[in-house]
């Protein structure tokens, strides 16, 4: 039988990504020069939490996060040694950045005007030559992933700037990358991640609309330079009629609202990351057809296709990816793109009612909470009031509450549970790739020598300039890239600009927050042991939810406190970026009964203990610790030699199940008899 005619000229395929980076940037490099030897397309540079928050790393609170989750940029050599070797005139770079986004892309385009230099090439030509994206979305990061830093007003303005100056001096590059990825893991509908991110896309159009840095004849490249980062859930045709609603929208948005003409200008232009926070710690191996059927959800539909795809690796519940874990996920892409005839085809869902329907439901839906949000005044005044936030723990306890019933089915989780021995975890220790304590000492020492060494008249001028310049509406990015060239360091431009803008701390959505759904059995009988816990200890339980050291993932934060407050407790939720020396301060000031502490940058090893000496030396060797997150079973049982009562991590999924457990600790650290409890009337 003859191969079928090809009806359309192949479709070429999406950019090929892996998001990575770790410890340091000359391990990182290596580790993006193998992926790229592999037949990956583009790169997706992992920064971790110092970086993305505008911290060195030798500052008090970046102990136990450098080099953790990404790698540490903290100045203009380490940016020269993450892209050693690598032409950044042909590349497609991605930098999943944000409040520091500015300043890494200054670092970005001065190394890149140093290769260039070094190769006799024009650089007016390299500038113009230069693409990749900068994510730069600080909308989500006061909703979701929490690496903000400045208050809106202020970090509105740092991407309207560089939303300015890319479009004239940088025409492919993407200043923004509008991210509903963490909308959706924050507990997002469909219909909340279209209306909020394009929400935000609004506030940022709106802005550099009217500061009247670009004319008006040029806003169509403006809106052309506007992408998005968006999350596929497993519900792959949910997901589909999603991203097609999506498109729908910002072409109407974009013409309606800004006037834009040219179809090319108005394009929905997206990269996606498959849901990694919907990857279980339980039965690992089921996470590959997840990623599959992810990718499936951007990738079927032509009118609708992600053009650039990263996903995440099947252990990734686990701890931070192997280099064959990362490969194992781009040959997914690979099979797809290039065995399957997926990209010989015309739009597989054009006609489709059920799709149709779908997406009309979406679009009606995202249309009336856009709508909502623009009575409030925009994004931003929906961020300040924290409705947006509450909207979104709010649909996270739903969604929680439907796996816990068993609504929602988690194969090897809430139902398929029996397993076999599984040969990918056979050595756990070896199943994922730890980051030496080491690295964290070997940058501080680096930044102290790169100081000492450096031209400090130059710093001072060009910090001191940057300063000026902040204070008044001047562009920052020409400023910006003196610092970079002059030697500043991260921390350095975060903290001038802290000096002139302020620091924010963003509403945590918690008190406005339904827990979902009505109580059932095993919640009132837990209500019934903190109650009684309470009398016989002299007054209500009160429970303090600490986020320490700089990871921003509070979703499971939140959600532990909502689940606490509807279990009786007084809870006491303060949100992210504590030091544990303000954690140990508010278990004093609470008199509280018991800490949990939430730790998902697998910092876990350096801030637990410092908290638990913080509290001995506080006299409060009787408040029970226990803590939750992405925690190895080696590490869990090191946490526990030291003084946890109990550590929690994501296949401890039932919240009520845990406030009994809390219950149980918080009795055993006071003497208290196991308590027998009446059955509820």
């Amino acid at each position: 039988m003859p191969f079928p005619s090809n009806p359309l000229e192949r479709d070429r395929p999406w950019v090929m990504r892996t998001y990575a980076g770790h410890s340091s940037p000359a391990e990182s490099n290596a580790l993006y020069r193998n992926n790229l030897s592999k037949g990956q397309t583009g790169l997706s540079v992992a920064f971790d939490l110092p970086t993305q928050t505008g911290y060195d790393p030798d500052d008090e609170l970046a102990v136990g996060e450098v080099g953790k989750v990404g790698v540490p940029v903290t100045h203009i050599g380490d940016m020269r040694a993450l892209f050693d070797g690598i032409p950044l005139d042909e590349m497609n770079t991605s930098m999943t950045i944000n409040a520091t986004a500015m300043w890494l892309l200054a670092l970005y385009q001065a190394v890149a005007i140093e290769q260039a230099e070094r190769t006799g090439a024009d650089v007016d030509e390299l500038l113009q030559k230069l693409a990749g994206t900068t994510q730069n979305d600080i909308i989500k990061e006061y909703l979701s992933r929490g690496t903000y830093v400045f208050p809106p007003a202020p970090s509105m303005r740092l991407i309207t700037d560089m939303v300015a100056y890319t479009v004239t001096a940088m025409p492919k590059w993407n200043p923004i990358n509008i991210c509903s990825y963490h909308l959706q893991e924050a507990g997002a509908t469909p219909v909340q991640e279209v209306a909020y991110a394009i929400s935000t896309a609004i506030a940022v159009l709106d802005s550099v609309r009217d500061s009247g840095q670009v004319p008006q004849e040029r806003f169509g490249e403006v809106v052309a330079r506007i992408s998005f980062f968006v999350n596929a859930g497993v519900r792959f045709v949910e997901e589909m009629c999603k991203m097609r609603a999506f498109t729908q929208l910002w072409d109407e948005l974009t013409k309606e609202r800004y006037g834009v003409e040219d179809p090319k200008h108005r394009r929905f232009r997206y990269g996606v990351q498959v849901n990694s926070l919907g990857l279980t710690e339980a039965q690992p191996e089921n996470n590959v057809q997840r990623i599959v059927l992810e990718m499936l959800a951007v990738t079927l539909s032509r009118d609708a296709r992600a053009r650039a795809v990263q996903l995440p690796a099947w252990n990734e519940a686990l701890g931070l990816p192997r280099p064959w874990d990362q490969q194992w996920s781009l040959r997914l892409q690979q099979v797809l793109a290039f065995e399957t005839d997926l990209l010989e085809y015309d739009d597989l869902f054009t006609g489709s009612v059920v799709v149709e329907q779908k997406v009309a439901e979406i679009v009606e839906g995202a249309r009336a909470e856009i709508a909502r949000v623009q009575e409030m005044g925009g994004a931003v005044p929906a961020v300040e009031s924290g409705y947006m936030k509450g909207e979104l723990v709010g649909s996270l306890a739903e969604k929680r509450r439907r796996m816990e019933s068993g609504e929602d089915v988690v194969v090897g989780v809430n139902r398929f549970e029996t397993t076999e021995p599984n040969p990918l975890l056979a050595d756990l220790d070896t199943a994922i790739m730890t980051v030496d304590p080491a690295v964290e000492n070997a940058a501080q020492e680096a930044v102290r020598k790169w100081r000492a060494e450096r031209d400090q008249g130059r710093c001072d001028k060009a910090l001191d300039a940057l300063r000026e310049a902040a204070g008044t509406d001047t562009n920052l990015m020409a400023a910006t890239l003196d610092c970079a060239r002059a030697g500043v360091t991260t921390g350095e431009w975060a903290g001038v600009l802290r000096e002139v803008f302020g620091e924010y701390r963003a509403p945590t959505g918690v008190a406005a927050a339904s827990g979902g759904g009505e109580a059932d059995d095993t919640l009132i009988e837990i209500r019934e042991r903190v109650r009684a816990t309470g009398e016989e200890l002299g007054g209500r339980l009160r429970f303090l939810v600490g986020k320490p050291g700089l990871d921003g993932h509070s979703n499971g934060a939140e959600q532990i406190a909502v689940r606490a407050r509807d279990a009786g407790f007084e809870v006491i939720y303060q949100g992210i970026r504590l030091t544990p020396a303000q954690i140990v301060s508010a278990a004093v000031e609470e008199d509280v009964h018991v800490v949990g502490l939430s730790v998902l940058s697998g910092s876990h090893l350096q801030v637990v203990p410092a908290v638990l000496e913080g509290l001995r030396a506080a006299g409060l060797d009787d408040v029970p610790v226990v803590v939750g997150g992405i925690i190895p079973d080696s590490d869990a049982r090191r946490l526990r030699e030291q003084g946890v009562a109990q550590v929690f991590t994501p296949k401890d999924f039932g919240l009520t199940e845990i406030m009994g457990a809390v219950v149980d600790v918080i009795r055993a650290a006071n003497d208290l008899p196991a308590e027998k409890v009446p059955e509820p009337a």
